[in-house]
């Protein structure tokens, strides 16, 4: 049952081969150096953490000095009123209506302003079918009111009614003790006063704004620079290893750079593996190629009569020895591309097909979980499939059972997934199952083939992570194969 073939239809394609070189572009630069390609990049993180912090702090510096400078003006401004209002209020307190039925003050009014011509604050009294009574400082002019109105609240507004001076202008209707008539009372004042305080406070809150966003913008360059300062460390420290041959990054670093390093790590030590697995391979290929070669060569040399049968034979090992170490490089490949994925039962549909025209008269049955996947490229799986198979076929009595993820859903193994291979064969005795996984072993030398196709169903195995086992069948009573796979989802 030793013998392992594998059917052509799992053969070894020309597209396995390695691509033929081209040129080197080296040559077409001067000096035979490889010119620099310009490095690929999305822009500079720096940059992008700048600009975002730049802009989300122009926003809020706006905004902010826009909402606070509303805030102070209308603060301002009210106060300003206020004033204004508490003169009004005194205004009217004081005023008396005298025998003639005009209006007189019963005391003067406090503010000396009132007294100094165009000192641009004012004050006046009107009454229907009665004269103006208007402070000093009016002079010869008087403020427009509009009398169609009761104002039974403090009015307040600007007026531009005077050339040259805004004015900020309350006034209230009052009917007085003893009198019918309505008065309208008006004080105002020139703006410039208050203007120049809402200037004054924003010049305050400009320069606040522009030293508070420059030391903002400072504040984000520090940061920004002592932030990404671990990447320019790991960076530093790939040239370390580069420059002088260490093989880890060991210095310690932040908690969201680390798991960066550990993956990096983690990188060099798959490519150690992979790079210590090709320079094994290509060791173990020299050698299994030197005995054969040096036999051709003696014999070529000494001119054996038998030396065309010699070069057949020998060139049969050296054969042999390519595909075996051909398999496992393309397993090695494969396997480090990336995750790989592979429907079991799909897999085995498409060898039984193949197969089943190799051996016609024989019975293959497929049992087991339609939707199992391992974590083996497709290719890999059908020839280990195909090597097994095609070997219970040859070996076995008639029948052929394969089973897929054997047992109750519950008891399935999550992580692992198993194929059974039996065969109604004669079997193999326990004490042969670890020698048959040898290069070239073979029990049974009266049937053709290389005696290579459990060695490579193992090593391609054990390359993904699996094993594979060897035992009794209960159902058939000949060899049981057994597959232990690493397990998918989908």
């Amino acid at each position: 049952m030793a013998e392992q073939v594998i059917p052509p239809p799992f053969e070894a394609s020309a597209s396995d081969a390695p691509p033929a070189a081209g040129p080197d572009s080296s040559t077409n630069s001067p000096g035979g150096k490889t010119p620099r390609a310009p490095r690929q990049h999305t822009g500079s993180l720096a940059t992008r953490m700048i600009a975002i912090a730049a802009a989300w702090i122009g926003f809020l510096l706006l905004a902010g000095g826009a909402t606070l400078d509303r805030a102070m003006t209308t603060l301002i401004t009210r106060n300003f009123d206020d004033q204004l209002d508490y003169m009004l209020t005194g205004m009217i307190a004081s005023t008396e209506i005298g025998a003639d039925g005009e209006v007189f003050f019963n005391r003067p009014l406090g503010d000396q302003r009132f007294l100094e011509p165009n000192s641009g604050l004012y004050w006046q009294i009107r009454g229907k079918g009665h004269d103006d009574f208007t402070s000093r400082s009016l002079w010869d002019r008087t403020l427009h009111v509009n009398g169609d109105h009761f104002d039974v609240k403090t009015h307040v507004y600007d007026s531009g009614e005077f050339e040259g001076e805004p004015l900020r202008v309350v006034e209230r209707s009052i009917i007085l003790p003893g009198s019918k008539t309505q008065w309208w009372f008006s004080v105002a004042a020139s703006r410039s006063e208050l203007n120049a305080q809402i200037r004054r406070v924003r010049s305050i809150l400009i320069y606040s704004f522009v030293i508070l966003g420059f030391g903002l913008f400072i504040m984000v360059g520090l940061q920004t620079w002592y932030g990404l300062n671990p990447l320019r460390r790991v960076r530093r420290a790939i040239q370390k290893m580069r420059m002088t041959g260490a093989n880890r990054v060991v210095e310690p670093l932040p908690l969201e750079v680390q798991p960066l390093v550990e993956e990096l790590n983690a990188l060099l030590v798959h490519v150690e593996r992979q790079a210590e697995e090709a320079r094994t391979h290509a060791g173990n290929l020299a050698h299994a190629l030197k005995t054969p070669l040096t036999v051709v060569m003696n014999a070529a040399t000494a001119h054996a009569p038998d030396l065309a049968d010699t070069v057949i034979r020998e060139a049969a090992v050296m054969r042999r020895q390519v595909d075996h170490h051909l398999a496992r490089a393309r397993a090695v490949g494969r396997r480090a591309v990336g995750q790989s994925r592979a429907n079991v039962w799909i897999s085995v549909e498409a060898v039984l097909r193949a197969v089943t025209r190799l051996y016609e008269g024989t019975r293959f049955d497929l049992d087991g979980n339609r939707e199992a996947g391992v974590a083996l490229e497709r290719q890999d799986l059908d020839e280990i499939l195909g090597n097994l198979i095609e070997n219970a076929a040859k070996y076995g009595g008639g029948s052929v059972f394969v089973t897929v993820d054997p047992g109750a859903g519950s008891a399935r193994d999550a992580d692992w997934c198993e194929v059974w291979v039996e065969d109604d064969g004669s079997g193999v005795p326990e004490e042969e199952y670890r020698r048959i996984f040898d290069r070239g072993a073979r029990l049974d030398t009266g049937k053709p083939g290389t005696g290579l196709g459990l060695a490579i169903v193992r090593d391609v195995v054990e390359i993904y992570g699996g094993t594979v086992e060897l035992g009794e069948s209960e159902d058939l009573g000949g060899l049981l194969v057994r597959l232990k796979l690493p397990r998918v989802e989908g």
